[in-house]
């Protein structure tokens, strides 16, 4: 009997111990290294740096400015998680390039914890919604005129939290997001741990607040985009997504559907839309932004 509440115990404080490890490296990833250049996609730009809204996290970034004739439209590119400002599934530069081309200013940084940028902790969308803020204020500061959002993953809820908080922000493209934090966690956390769900999701969603500081019920976009709207939203989403189902994306458009707009691709993973259909993203981004930001297209 005692050796089994022995054998019992043990077990306990390793699976204890390896959600308290996974749950730290979870929200603590290593940080990717920049290996592209604006210079790569014959782009010129400009190094940036400027300060997270509520607590001056120092970020860094690239203004890359329109090609002429300019818009007077800046977008800000918003990143998902454990990436940098490149959103090397894309790639982001690709983008960025049609987009300054076709006349738009073109914001790239990286969230706190990412890339060049300050900061030791990734909360999923809680406290980079501050950055993306600081982003606003640089453009508001720097290149007044009208501003979107476009992000990924994490950042695509990012996007749609700062919106909500942030009424300059006329327009969002949220490509594949999730609904709400807690509820996606709970059902495809070991996606991103690699472990078994039971025993390790529950204890890892358990200790994850004392350890962090993170509340994750925070983090949901659908009570965003009630707070966003009438300003329109375009969701973006693989219904071949193997990390983050695109029904997400349908409850979030389902919202407010005279104003939201939804893209469906097939065959694509997750935030794999562009590379897939280069040509199509492309078009319905920037038709997009000029419908919604009143740009002559």
């Amino acid at each position: 009997m005692i050796a089994a509440l022995s054998v019992l115990f043990l077990a306990a404080v390793t699976c204890t111990g390896i959600s308290v490890y996974v749950g730290w490296q979870l929200t603590h990833p290593a940080k990717k290294p920049l290996d592209e250049s604006p210079e790569d996609y014959d782009l010129a730009y400009e190094n940036i740096q400027f300060y997270s809204r509520e607590d001056q996290v120092e970020l860094s970034g690239w203004f890359l400015p329109a090609r002429s004739p300019s818009l007077q439209t800046t977008i800000i590119f918003s990143h998902g998680y454990r990436g940098n400002r490149l959103e090397e599934k894309l790639p982001a530069l690709s983008l960025a390039k049609s987009l300054t081309e076709a006349g738009y200013n073109i914001v790239m940084f990286d969230f706190r914890n990412s890339g060049e940028s300050g900061g030791n902790l990734t909360s999923v969308g809680l406290y980079e919604t501050w950055d993306l803020l600081g982003a606003v204020d640089w453009v508001k500061q720097r290149h007044p005129g009208k501003i979107g959002v476009i992000g990924f993953s994490m950042g695509a809820v990012t996007a749609i939290l700062a919106a909500a908080e942030e009424p300059d922000i006329a327009a969002v493209v949220a490509d594949s997001p999730f609904s709400r934090l807690g509820p996606y966690l709970r059902e495809n956390l070991p996606v991103w741990s690699h472990l078994p769900d039971f025993p390790f999701t529950p204890l890892i969603m358990a200790i994850m607040q004392p350890i962090t500081g993170i509340d994750v019920d925070q983090v949901d976009a659908v009570a965003a985009v009630n707070k966003v709207y009438p300003r329109p939203i375009l969701f973006i989403h693989s219904r071949d997504d193997d990390a983050i189902p695109y029904g997400d994306s349908e409850l979030l458009w389902s919202q407010h559907t005279d104003r939201f707009e939804l893209w469906l691709s097939s065959g694509a993973g997750h935030v794999y839309t562009y590379r897939l259909y280069p040509e199509e993203y492309t078009e319905r981004v920037m038709r997009f932004f000029a419908a919604q930001l009143d740009i002559p297209s």
